[in-house]
C-alpha cells in the first residue's frame, strides 16, 4: 500500500470509529502545508477533558452559585497514527506548532465568558490532541497529548 493510501486508510478508520462507535458529530479532516499529516476534528457527545485547575475553579463556583455549571462538549483535535509508527517529540511539536488550541470552528460566546473557570475553555485552553492509535485489527485506542506540561488530574 502506498504511503498516501496508508494514511487515507488510517484516517477513514478513525473517522468511522469516532462517528459510529463514539457518536462524534461535525467531524472533518484538516490539512495544511505545515502539518506533517492530516488531522481530524469534531465534536464528541460529551466533554472529554477538564483541566485540573479548571476542576478546582468549577467546584468553587458551584458552591457560590449553589447550582451546577454545565460541562458542554468542546471540539477536539484528533491525530491518527498506526501502532507501528515511531514518532519523535519533534514530530509532535511540529503538529502543535501548526495548530491553534481550537479546530477551525465558530464558537458562540458565553455569558460566563469572564468567569475564572472559563480560562481553560475555548480558544484560551492549552493545546491538546487526542492521539488515535490504530492497531492492525483496526482497534483504535485514544490517548491525550498536551503541548507542554500539565499537572495530573484529581479523581
Amino acid at each position: 500500500m502506498a504511503p498516501t493510501q496508508h494514511m487515507d486508510a488510517l484516517v477513514r478508520i478513525v473517522l468511522n470509529n469516532l462517528e459510529y462507535q463514539h457518536d462524534w458529530t461535525q467531524i472533518n479532516t484538516h490539512t495544511q502545508r505545515d502539518l506533517p499529516r492530516k488531522l481530524i476534528y469534531g465534536l464528541p457527545p460529551k466533554r472529554l477533558y477538564v483541566h485540573p485547575d479548571e476542576q478546582v475553579e468549577i467546584i468553587k463556583a458551584e458552591k457560590e452559585r449553589k447550582d451546577r455549571i454545565p460541562q458542554e462538549a468542546e471540539y477536539e483535535w484528533v491525530l491518527p497514527l498506526h501502532l507501528s509508527e515511531k514518532w519523535s517529540p519533534a514530530q509532535f511539536a511540529a503538529v502543535f506548532d501548526a495548530i491553534k488550541a481550537l479546530p477551525p470552528v465558530d464558537i458562540e460566546d458565553d455569558e460566563d465568558g469572564d468567569a475564572p473557570w472559563r480560562a481553560w475553555r475555548g480558544p484560551k485552553r492549552g493545546k491538546r490532541i487526542l492521539l488515535a492509535t490504530v492497531q492492525d485489527d483496526s482497534t483504535v485506542t485514544y490517548y491525550w497529548i498536551h503541548d507542554g506540561l500539565v499537572k495530573p488530574r484529581q479523581n
